[in-house]
């Protein structure tokens, strides 16, 4: 049950901070050039042959009453963007000590190598996480095309939270009740899955594509970076995370439901989005080493003839830990643009 409740209560993170965060991120069209035009002549009478036949004598501002003004903006020269060596490298040197620090801090005590067996269970897990994110991707880009999103966007949102968590939870449950025996089953239901946290995540695309490029590359160097200490650390040391996690998880949720539910001001609108993105990235972190380590103890216990090996039930609990740390993510990228 413990496996239940923390999987569970995941998939409403997925959708709600990215509903929230994007109404208010579209940019506004741009300013066109000003352009002023204007033409006075004075005021003549065709049809009067006297004034015509009249001797012309200059007068003080005759010629100040036809006049054309232009106001044109300089020529804009595009600038070649070039590559920062330099940034890249403090990039690449900084990712790789939060690595050494991480690993550092968290895992003085390593365990032995590991086993045949927790060697393939771990990869199979990580094999369909990696597949289920392919597929969520791929559908969330054809729903967005086809113009799903912006349905969703002008949806009720209490109607798309409802249809995320029903959808979300019973295709889970589905999953996770469902044996492995029952290969067509168990796929459809994990097929459901993904279609469901498509849907919930095709809004995204609204956002620049450097920005999701940015965010899916930090999130794959968090989680790698997080299940490897997960993987080399001694066995069962971060099991004990399950209770803390609940606590963590519910605070998140709540602080992502209560701009929808309670009438806060702007301090407290700003305290809620600060739980909800650094504390939710700080939670899906600690969970993605604590399923690191509840799949090797998985594995132990198949290998042992205790528990049925289930790789997509594994897959499930990482891809909602990447996904929820991949919106996040999006959102601190997207805010620190709009700063500049």
């Amino acid at each position: 049950m413990s496996v239940f409740f923390l999987g569970s209560l995941r998939p409403c993170l997925a959708s709600t901070p990215a509903r929230l965060s994007m109404r208010h991120t579209f940019p506004r069209g741009a300013s066109l050039p000003t352009r002023l035009f204007s033409i006075f002549r004075p005021n003549m009478k065709a049809n009067s042959l006297l004034s015509q036949l009249r001797p012309t004598t200059w007068k003080p501002g005759t010629f100040t009453k036809g006049y054309r003004s232009y106001m044109m903006e300089p020529p804009v020269v595009p600038q070649t963007q070039q590559i920062s060596w330099q940034r890249l490298a403090m990039t690449a040197a900084g990712v790789a000590g939060s690595v050494v620090l991480i690993n550092a801090a968290l895992n003085r005590e390593t365990r032995d190598a590991l086993s045949i067996g927790e060697r393939d269970y771990l990869h199979k897990s990580f094999l369909y996480t990696g597949v289920g994110l392919a597929i969520t991707a791929v559908a969330a880009r054809a729903m967005f095309k086809s113009g799903l999103a912006v349905r969703i966007m002008a949806t009720n949102p209490w109607v798309v939270l409802g249809i995320s968590l029903v959808g979300g939870i019973g295709s889970i449950l589905g999953c996770y009740y469902t044996p492995p025996e029952k290969t067509v089953q168990k796929h459809l239901f994990w097929l459901t899955f993904n279609g469901f946290q498509a849907a919930t995540l095709s809004p995204l695309f609204f956002f620049a594509p450097a920005i999701l490029s940015r965010a899916a590359l930090y999130t794959c160097g968090v989680v790698g970076a997080i299940s490897y200490v997960g993987a080399t650390a001694k066995n069962d040391k971060y099991l004990n995370l399950g209770a803390p996690l609940l606590a963590g998880v519910t605070v998140v949720a709540l602080s992502s439901l209560a701009p929808l539910a309670l009438p806060l001001g702007m301090r407290g609108l700003a305290a809620a989005e600060a739980i909800s993105l650094y504390g939710g990235l700080a939670v899906f972190g600690a969970f993605v080493l604590y399923d690191t380590q509840r799949i090797l103890l998985h594995a132990r216990l198949a290998e042992q003839g205790l528990m049925k090996p289930d790789p997509i039930n594994e897959a499930i609990s990482l891809q909602l830990d990447m996904v929820n740390i991949f919106i996040r993510l999006v959102q601190i990228l997207s805010m620190s643009q709009r700063r500049k």
